[in-house]
């Protein structure tokens, strides 16, 4: 059987091969072939047509760069022949789209913890937050002692830490503190210890200040060095804390009280093509019955931008969108860098030329909904439906800021593989086939059947919303949870005294 190419557009240029192509193998794209003039690793592209120097090359029918020498058809098309097309800061045009139409049944339900202020949460945990990189050990020994001893009728508890807290200011502090009150106010979290250390700049007082939705009933702080044990004191203050959450329950609660974070990492040549679509169909199903999604990694969203930008609901979002796609490319330029240094090493390796190669298939992940707001970082979700939020393009920054922007689960896809997780429930959802059975300790779902042809994408999209309704119920467990893997990253962007 001759190898399969996907072309994604009926303007497409390029296609995308599914299996290792050697030179003179004819490649199956819609029914007829084209013979390989060169070997074409897996999930690369493959030119359909002769394309001269400086043309476009086309993918989802739209530009991934421009090509730096003449290629032939049947040639493989990468970093060799293709370059960005991307420029500086730019001016655009609001040219809104149609709004989707989203089938919803209006009845979806997961059972949930509510809160005292109304937010509804899928876990019922305690977490240790440190206010300063000098007390994480503590905050550990504390969480692993409480783990070890009286955890019962709650979820767990766990301590983030993180290396910040001290010799930071300005943006870089603020930064921080938001983070952590965000954290703080997260609905998965049923109690929350915040330890301090007592001379740090980030003080108790203005991190308090910062988190203004706290219920005082669920809520420890202390400064170790105002203590004679810090590590009895902060195991005293969890079983309190503890002695509390226990008797929450879950209930059965609407849909348009979850609030899910869509997160990539990764990346390969499929993501584009059946993860990232698939997370979207669900993100617009959670949307369609009232609740939240929330996009971030701006960064990956450059050379997609005005698609993104034609989605805003109106024009105070769309300028809002414009401002945080150029504040970024300005971050960049007053570093000296150029806005297209990505993708990563391994998203070249698995098949992304250009950062508008894998911006197209970025966005993706947001489905087709509108988009509602636009979050700065460390803000959380305001209103329904799709938001954007101001984060770089780091894996681990991201998921952070989803979570502290109220996220009580995400959907994670990745080509590559990786075992990061958050504070909250991380389905990881692969690309292809391989990597779920190279690492099914890291994977939740496979979405690498659509490519094989052995799934439809509808078929897998009910699938994964069972799932993600499934875990947000507290009926499964994702990988990140069984073994434990979660954390936190805050972003820095200045220096540190």
């Amino acid at each position: 059987m001759k190898p399969l190419g996907l072309k994604l557009h009926p303007t497409d240029n390029v296609a995308v091969v599914l299996e290792p192509v050697a030179a003179g193998t004819a490649v199956l794209v819609d029914g007829r072939p084209i013979v390989a003039g060169e070997a074409v690793p897996a999930f690369h592209k493959i030119a359909l047509e002769d394309m001269g120097f400086g043309e476009l090359a086309l993918k989802y029918g739209a530009p991934i760069g421009e090509t730096s020498q003449s290629v032939r058809r049947g040639s493989w098309v990468h970093s060799h022949n293709l370059r960005t097309g991307l420029s500086e800061v730019m001016s655009y045009l609001y040219e809104p789209d149609a709004a989707a139409e989203h089938e919803s049944s209006k009845g979806l339900t997961f059972d949930g913890y509510r809160r005292s202020n109304g937010a509804v949460g899928t876990r019922n945990e305690i977490w240790i937050l440190p206010t300063v990189v000098c007390v994480n050990n503590t905050a550990e020994s504390i969480a692993r002692a409480c783990t070890e001893h009286f955890v019962r009728g709650i979820d767990g508890v766990f301590a983030f830490g993180h290396p910040y807290g001290c010799s930071q200011s300005g943006d870089d502090l603020e930064n921080t503190r938001r983070i952590l009150a965000g954290l703080m106010q997260n609905p998965n979290a049923g109690g929350v210890l915040l330890l301090g250390l007592g001379c740090e700049n980030n003080q108790i007082e203005s991190q308090l200040q910062a988190a203004n939705e706290i219920d005082p009933s669920r809520f420890k702080y202390f400064n170790s060095q105002d203590v004679e044990d810090e590590f009895e004191h902060g195991v005293s203050a969890v079983r309190e804390l503890a002695q509390v959450i226990e008797h929450d329950t879950r209930t059965e609660c609407p849909v348009s009280e979850l609030v899910v974070g869509l997160e990539c990492g990764g990346s390969d040549a499929l993501s584009g093509i059946t993860a990232n679509p698939l997370i979207g169909q669900v993100a617009d199903r959670i949307v369609a019955e009232g609740g939240g999604a929330i996009l971030s990694e701006v960064p990956e969203m450059f050379g997609a931008e005005q698609t993104i930008m034609n989605r805003a609901t109106d024009e105070v979002v769309f300028a809002d969108i414009v401002q945080l796609i150029n504040n970024h490319k300005r971050h960049f330029t007053d570093l000296g860098l150029p806005i297209y240094e990505n993708p990563s090493p391994g998203n070249l390796e698995g098949g992304l030329t250009t950062l508008e190669e894998k911006s197209l298939g970025a966005i993706r992940k947001g489905g087709v909904s509108p988009i509602a707001e636009v979050l700065r970082y460390g803000s959380r979700k305001k209103v329904p439906g799709l938001s954007l939020l101001d984060t770089p393009g780091n894996d681990a920054v991201s998921s952070t800021a989803l979570v502290a922007a109220g996220a009580t689960a995400i959907m994670f896809t990745t080509g590559r593989g990786t075992p990061l997780g958050s504070p909250v429930p991380t389905i990881k959802i692969s690309t292809n086939t391989p990597v779920m059975e190279r690492k099914p300790a890291w994977i939740d779902f496979n979405a690498g059947t659509i490519a094989d042809g052995t799934s439809a994408v509808d078929h897998l999209e009910a699938d994964l919303l069972d799932l993600l309704l499934h875990v947000a119920s507290g009926r499964i467990q994702t990988r990140n949870e069984v073994v434990d893997n979660r954390g936190i990253a805050i972003w820095k962007t200045g220096v540190t005294h």
